[in-house]
């Protein structure tokens, strides 16, 4: 088949070479031509990956109606802020019925709208889903054992892409609640902050596990609020994505954690990785929705105290370990949307 990738940063060069080492024929859509010449002529994505060979299968472009005009799939892999106008300028090009999957971690902050939602905004009509789950995009560039889910309410559209992505080091499971899937994704990278400043700390394996565990439960918690199903969390997008995330110092939010944590300013910490850390833009925007909801979310109350409001991160901590004691298992069926 034929693949567009809509993004050469770090994910989407991993994918477009899985795409097009299971032998399908992969458009690369770069941000600028001089990235597209680059990647054409060295057969490698310098910035992302360089050691990452970039075959025949593959050609870069910057001409978003040329990626997408005779795809069969289309991967989309820009940042969030990115998204609502990459999507808006790809729209007219688009081949009718064609499955558009999101890659991107985050939310629109103008609605609260997953990137799956903002998609569905600017490209109406079209089949939509979403890949998440613990995916590093490194170790799936060196080839190690990786487990995803691609989400999406239409079967053809998760059928396609197994076929795309799936081989014998990526697997695909599939699922149809999108949203607690995707909430996954973004909610996680709040997390993996908090635990790599929980880290840098050093306060302990006990305090780690407890963090991961109560960050679960308030994952699903905002979830069933918005019309989600708690028990996807116990799965990849869940579990599988908090525990890498919140673990692995490959993550960028749990890069930027332990950078805090060491005394760098959150400037700071974010040059020192060279990356946006979508984490910080999430935690604010979930720490106003939980708000907005009433729903209770200590360790997202906590981090934005710490974060935003200068607080001491050990303060912080004793605050919590001082609240009221509530029930150990949260998942429940669930509820309608609040308000």
């Amino acid at each position: 088949m034929h693949v567009s990738v809509i993004g050469a940063g770090s994910f989407g060069t991993v994918l477009a070479s899985v795409a097009a080492a299971n032998q399908h024929r992969v458009s690369l859509w770069c941000h600028t031509a001089e990235q597209a010449r680059t990647i054409n002529t060295q057969g490698c994505n310098p910035r992302y990956h360089p050691e990452l060979t970039l075959g025949a299968g593959i050609l870069a472009t910057h001409d978003l109606a040329a990626c997408v005009a005779e795809a069969d799939l289309v991967i989309l892999s820009v940042p969030s802020k990115a998204m609502a106008a990459v999507c808006r300028q790809v729209a007219p090009y688009l081949p009718a019925g064609v499955g558009l999957i999101s890659t991107t971690k985050g939310i629109q902050a103008d609605g609260f709208l997953l990137m799956s939602e903002v998609i569905e905004a600017a490209c109406p009509g079209y089949p939509v889903g979403v890949l998440s789950g613990p995916n590093l995009a490194a170790e799936i560039a060196q080839r190690h054992l990786t487990a995803s889910v691609i989400a999406s309410p239409d079967g053809s559209l998760r059928d396609l892409a197994r076929a795309a992505l799936s081989n014998k080091y990526l697997r695909l499971y599939s699922a149809t609640d999108r949203i607690s899937v995707e909430l996954g994704g973004s909610l996680k990278n709040i997390y993996a902050i908090a635990s790599g400043l929980a880290a840098a700390l050093q306060v302990g394996s006990n305090t780690q596990a407890a963090l991961i565990t109560r960050a679960l439960a308030e994952m699903s918690r905002l979830a069933s609020y918005l019309g989600g199903n708690p028990m996807t969390f116990l799965g990849l997008a869940g579990v599988g994505d908090l525990m890498v995330t919140c673990t692995s110092p490959l993550s960028r939010n749990y890069r930027v954690g332990w950078l805090l944590g060491q005394g760098k300013t959150l400037v700071e910490a974010e040059a020192e990785i060279g990356q946006v850390a979508e984490g910080i833009n999430t935690l604010e925007l979930v720490h106003a929705k939980a708000q907005a909801l009433d729903v209770v979310m200590p360790i997202v109350e906590g981090l934005h105290e710490v974060i935003f409001g200068q607080r001491p991160a050990r303060q912080v901590a004793v605050k919590l370990m001082q609240a009221a004691h509530t029930s150990d298992v949260e998942f429940v069926l669930p509820r309608k949307p609040g308000p």
